[in-house]
């Protein structure tokens, strides 16, 4: 197949049998699936014109995603970047045509965010012009999942499923096994959480690491439908580490922090549940990792001697590796209130 644009080569993942009970649904860059979608869907709902200046904030592959949708359907990219963006998406950022700022470092995770967000209104209020993305609100970044869903339908007919991913803004794990359910609805979603994100309760406990970005947040995300997922995994940063490490090392997989804490998750899943076939979701390429996780590979742990604490409640989670049966349970009230 010739592609018309290079995202549309990006998007699809590739399916790499990791043992007889996993397997990694591999992507470049996986948010460019949920960007073009989203974009395109909007372009046919006249919701945004061709030319407009889309804007979102981002710690990374989302900005990325948005800059080559916007490239391939012309339209104008303006991206509030985290401090943790690294110079080489910074350059493929500006290379594409994407205006980029990044606000004023920060330690803390959720005045980062916060400060991104206020950006983002202050830019909206001197250019009206401007469509926010919502990445982590609107579901229409939903959408581009459902056609990943069917393609895994479609490589595993009859097979019992279970998804396991970061959870990040909800929309990836949601969004597949949403689309999956429709046909089967035994289809089994496990969510991978960084310790201090607010979606499922751990902001109380402290990684000295800082939170895996991607698969956490420190502000609430309308996108995470928390009824949707049957287990929750919550894991620091030398546990996915340890998971991404130990990726490369026996499958030459080269991906980042999120698929290396899924991975992890899911060979203990797959213990607990070998008749079902699991699909560890890779979000991304492990090249923005290298100093801070590859480069550092002997201080990985062996994942052979990692076990999780099973708790009941997230109330009794511990660092550094807590798992609970969430059983397709909505967000706790006290949760939203928690946060607002």
């Amino acid at each position: 197949m010739i592609h018309p644009h290079i995202a549309d080569a990006l998007k699809v993942p590739d399916l790499v049998r990791l043992t007889d009970g996993t397997v990694l649904v591999r992507f470049e860059s996986m948010k460019v699936y949920s960007a073009l979608a989203a974009v395109r869907h909007l372009l046919d709902r006249g919701t945004v014109s061709p030319g407009q200046t889309l804007v979102d904030s981002s710690s990374g592959i989302y900005a990325y995603a948005l800059a080559l949708a916007c490239h391939r359907y012309g339209m104008r990219c303006h991206i509030v970047a985290s401090t943790t963006v690294d110079a080489t998406t910074l350059a493929q950022l500006e290379i594409l045509g994407a205006t980029v700022e990044q606000v004023r470092p920060s330690r803390d995770l959720k005045l980062d965010q916060e400060l991104r967000v206020r950006r983002i209104r202050e830019i909206l209020a001197e250019r009206p012009a401007c469509h926010w993305m919502r990445q982590y609100h609107d579901d229409v970044h939903c959408l581009g999942y459902h056609e990943v869903a069917d393609r895994l339908a479609a490589a595993f007919p009859g097979r019992p499923l279970t998804v396991v991913g970061g959870v990040g803004s909800g929309a990836s794990t949601g969004g597949i096994v949403d689309r999956l359910r429709t046909t089967d609805p035994s289809v089994r979603l496990v969510g991978v959480q960084p310790f201090g994100s607010v979606t499922f309760g751990s902001q109380d406990h402290h990684d000295p690491e800082a939170i895996i970005a991607g698969i956490g947040s420190s502000i609430v995300f309308d996108n995470v439908r928390h009824h949707l997922y049957d287990t929750v995994h919550w894991m620091d940063f030398t546990h996915a580490m340890s998971g991404a490490v130990a990726l490369l090392r026996e499958h030459a997989v080269f991906a980042g922090l999120s698929t290396g804490a899924a991975y992890l998750a899911a060979a203990h899943e797959a213990r607990r549940h070998p008749d079902r076939l699991h699909l560890v979701i890779g979000a991304d390429t492990g090249h923005r990792y290298v100093e801070r996780v590859f480069a550092r590979h002997a201080e990985a742990p062996d994942p052979a001697a990692l076990k999780p604490v099973e708790v009941r409640d997230p109330e009794a989670m511990t660092m550094p590796w807590s798992t609970m049966t969430w059983q397709r349970t909505p967000c706790p009230a006290r949760w939203k209130e928690r946060v607002a």
